[in-house]
């Protein structure tokens, strides 16, 4: 794979610790999660929700749905760059796709999808973005209109003919 078959734009770049090794040898799921949250933050920081937003506005985002995809195991000390891109967004929602590739191998490691909302927290609802920060989030659509929806994406667990199924049988 070379740097052109990358997708997304990049928003931050780690290492795999040796504390997120399982006894299977390499990276254990919990710290997938914890690698894309950081992401999702670093995403945020090009939006303009930073700590400082969300202390002066008293206004955040809560993730209300992901879906992780593990493709390929990273080990300890692997390098890795996550990447984002926007699927869709509206006055209040943004749902948007990570993937984290190998950084010197360029493998595809793993992907997330994630659904969040803009909270008010004060009253703990869910509000509209502030202009400023839904103009940054557009400002990054514009730049990844080139980019194909995920295969990934908006998959559902499934297995196609299971022994069994607590669905029963149709």
């Amino acid at each position: 794979m070379s740097n052109t078959d990358i997708v997304g734009l990049e928003v931050v770049r780690g290492m795999v610790l040796p504390e997120w090794i399982d006894v299977n040898n390499h990276m254990n799921v919990a710290y997938y999660v914890l690698a894309f949250d950081h992401a999702v933050d670093a995403l945020w920081e090009k939006f303009g929700i930073t700590n400082d937003y969300i202390n002066v506005s008293n206004s955040s985002t809560f993730a209300v749905e992901s879906h992780i995809t593990w493709q390929r195991e990273l080990g300890v000390d692997a390098p890795y760059i996550i990447t984002a891109q926007l699927l869709a967004y509206d006055d209040k929602r943004i749902h948007q796709f990570l993937r984290m590739y190998h950084a010197e191998n360029h493998f595809l490691a793993a992907t997330a999808e994630w659904l969040n909302l803009h909270v008010d927290l004060d009253i703990r609802k869910v509000t509209p973005w502030p202009d400023a920060i839904r103009t940054q989030i557009a400002a990054f659509a514009d730049l990844q209109a080139d980019c194909d929806w995920p295969a990934e994406a908006g998959h559902q667990m499934n297995i196609a003919q299971p022994i069994y199924s607590s669905r029963g049988t149709d």
